[in-house]
């Protein structure tokens, strides 16, 4: 496939266990080198648990990427890297503390309801530790279903959460956000 022909996937990430840094910089890691280049990355972000009451802070981010694969390969790619990266997912209904939780926010202006894949990501418009990140990295984006740019969708979003800057990670490397070194 040529370059002309990548296609452009946005990816929304957070974790709230163990070492949340590593676990976006080992995430990031995975994305490069099995779903395709990062070309945007945001800032990270910390927020409370979204859906549910636990005591740790998530930190979340989104990133561009461009990839040869379909929406149906990435999803298979994105479930592979957070099993590797310790994810577990278990049978009971509702939002839990995850070590990595990757979502398909949006891939090209495509509309995708089935029931193992739905984009536009159906709860992206109501979530500030989504929305923040994806208008850092493309605030002229649209949502295919809604007809609106990200950045408007920000300032409608009733979702009250507090989300802060947290750090950055340096593109094209895995960098720390508080400066470390390379992930290999």
């Amino acid at each position: 496939m040529s370059r002309s022909e990548l296609k452009e996937v946005f990816l929304g990430m957070g974790t709230n266990l163990y070492d949340r840094e590593k676990n976006l910089q080992d995430a990031l890691c995975h994305i490069r080198s099995q779903i395709g280049e990062l070309t945007r990355i945001s800032s990270v972000y910390e927020t409370e648990p979204w859906g549910f009451s636990d005591g740790n802070r998530f930190l979340n981010m989104a990133v561009l990427v461009k990839t040869r694969f379909t929406p149906a390969v990435v999803l298979k790619r994105v479930l592979s890297i957070e099993t590797m990266l310790g994810r577990t997912r278990g049978t009971r209904q509702g939002y839990s503390s995850r070590i990595i939780d990757i979502d398909i926010l949006l891939y090209e202006n495509r509309i995708i309801s089935r029931p193992e894949l739905k984009i536009p990501h159906p709860l992206l418009h109501k979530r500030n530790f989504v929305l923040v990140p994806l208008v850092e990295i493309c605030p002229e984006g649209v949502h295919p279903v809604l007809d609106k740019t990200f950045a408007i969708l920000l300032e409608e979003c009733r979702d009250d959460a507090i989300i802060s800057q947290y750090g950055t990670f340096q593109h094209p490397l895995c960098i720390s956000p508080m400066g470390g070194k390379e992930i290999q």
